[in-house]
């Protein structure tokens, strides 16, 4: 059977090809060699992590501590299993709409390994051995990434986890080292803690989140050891050790932390191994990553896109399912104009980031006279309401354009609030908009309102 399009793989940017392809009137297929539906963001990363957090954040009464204290607990006993109920009822959901989704566009699935033939064909070896060849006019490559694991970390599922593998924990961690200071650590590290976990958090670099704006990073870094996380930045790792009654991390410097569980969440790899890529000459770098046009998300082969995290940067499921869109409209002769140049990226740590356009950093960088604008939650009458006394909005204005450039946030509903900033940068909006629009009272968005005037009151008018 031919087909006019093939996806390897259904996490966000392979579903969001097939769908369009379909959309577009395609034959299409999607293999994946998973139990179910939804690739790596349904099952061991983007929804159960959030799901994960969600549910700690209920559980634990950690958003009524403000007004409560922090000895506050709304189920004073939480279990693994309580935090498990609810990660497998949200996943059943995800799979069964996905599949309905499937259903409804003519979509069909199939689940194996893939390896490929030629440029138009590769062979499928289901779990009982059965093997079939399929042809295809195109293909995309979706196969996304599994946890990094160096030959010298001694994984065991008892004392040593990946990031996959901490969904099967048994019961709660007495305490927890996390080594990786990247967003998939970062959220961990701060989900756990949540639920008064002791954790130590270990990065060999300076500095976490290189990405996201200094300012904002350093008011995280303060949330994290004010609530009395241990951070060890600058810190190298010389050795993981697992031992009968603890978990040792030796650290370059000659410290050691003992802890009852290690999560080492350093980097991620592609599942690209099984493909057979060297057939088609495809070839993929040392961390298993795809090199593709980043207009329109083809491999060297024309016919053979790749889209999501097996192409790196920015590995969010936002953005993959958007790559997975324009990569089967570039197949089909679709035109898209080109996307706008900011996207938000979303940070699910307990407080959440999230930031959209140039941090400050970068408007130092390039020349341009700025203005900054900030508002604190705590200034706004729903922050005291919901009892939040921590998080910020922090806006960046070109003087001589007075151009929205920058919005960034760390706080309770940074991932949410981060589209209106969004909207104006993407709209071309200045800090006038913000002064003379009103907006819901009393609301946490409100804080934009707050950031514009101060800003504006410095600009001059």
């Amino acid at each position: 059977m031919d087909y006019d399009m093939l996806v390897i793989g259904s996490g966000p940017s392979g579903r969001r090809a097939a769908v369009q392809s379909a959309k577009l009137g395609k034959s299409v297929l999607v293999v994946d060699r998973g139990r179910r539906l939804g690739g790596v963001s349904v099952h061991t990363g983007t929804i159960p992590s959030k799901t994960l957090r969600e549910t700690v954040l209920n559980l634990s009464g950690w958003r009524e501590r403000g007004f409560y204290g922090r000895g506050y607990r709304v189920k004073q006993d939480i279990s693994v299993g309580d935090l498990i109920e609810r990660l497998h009822k949200t996943l059943d959901h995800e799979v069964e709409v996905l599949q309905h989704q499937f259903m409804r566009n003519t979509v069909k699935s199939a689940r194996a390994a893939v390896k490929f033939l030629g440029p138009n064909k590769v062979s499928l070896t289901a779990d009982n051995g059965d093997y079939s060849e399929v042809g295809f006019a195109n293909a995309l490559i979706a196969v996304g990434t599994r946890p990094h694991r160096p030959s010298d970390v001694p994984f065991d599922k008892t004392r040593i986890f990946d990031s996959d593998e901490m969904l099967e924990l048994d019961r709660l961690p007495r305490t927890l080292t996390v080594i990786g200071g990247g967003v998939i650590g970062v959220e961990y590290a701060t989900i756990f803690s949540a639920l008064d976990v002791p954790v130590t958090l270990v990065e060999p670099r300076n500095s976490i989140l290189d990405f996201v704006d200094r300012e904002i990073v350093d008011d995280f870094i303060h949330q994290m050891r004010d609530r009395g996380m241990t951070i060890r930045l600058g810190s190298a790792v010389k050795e993981i050790r697992s031992k009968p009654e603890a978990a040792e991390v030796e650290l370059a410097d000659g410290r050691t932390i003992r802890s009852e569980v290690v999560l080492y969440a350093a980097g991620r790899t592609g599942n690209v191994g099984s493909l057979g890529l060297d057939v088609v000459g495809i070839e993929a770098d040392s961390r298993g990553r795809i090199k593709v046009d980043p207009q329109t998300f083809q491999t060297n082969v024309p016919n053979i896109y790749a889209a999501g995290d097996v192409i790196g940067f920015p590995s969010l499921a936002s953005t993959s399912m958007e790559q997975g869109r324009v990569a089967a409209c570039h197949a089909f002769g679709v035109t898209l104009p080109p996307p706008p140049e900011t996207f938000p990226y979303g940070i699910y740590a307990v407080p959440e980031i999230s930031t959209v356009g140039q941090s400050e950093e970068q408007m130092r960088e390039s020349g341009v006279a700025y203005e900054v604008g900030v508002a604190r939650f705590r200034e706004t009458s729903r922050g005291h309401i919901m009892g939040v006394n921590t998080g910020f909005l922090k806006l960046l204005f070109s003087i001589e354009t007075r151009r929205l450039l920058g919005a960034h946030i760390v706080g309770e509903g940074a991932t949410e609030l981060i589209h209106i900033g969004q909207a104006v940068i993407n709209l071309g909006g200045t800090v006038d908009f913000f002064v003379n629009n009103t907006f819901n009272y009393p609301t946490l968005a409100e804080a934009y309102k707050i950031a514009g005037l101060d800003a504006w009151n410095r600009m001059g008018r």
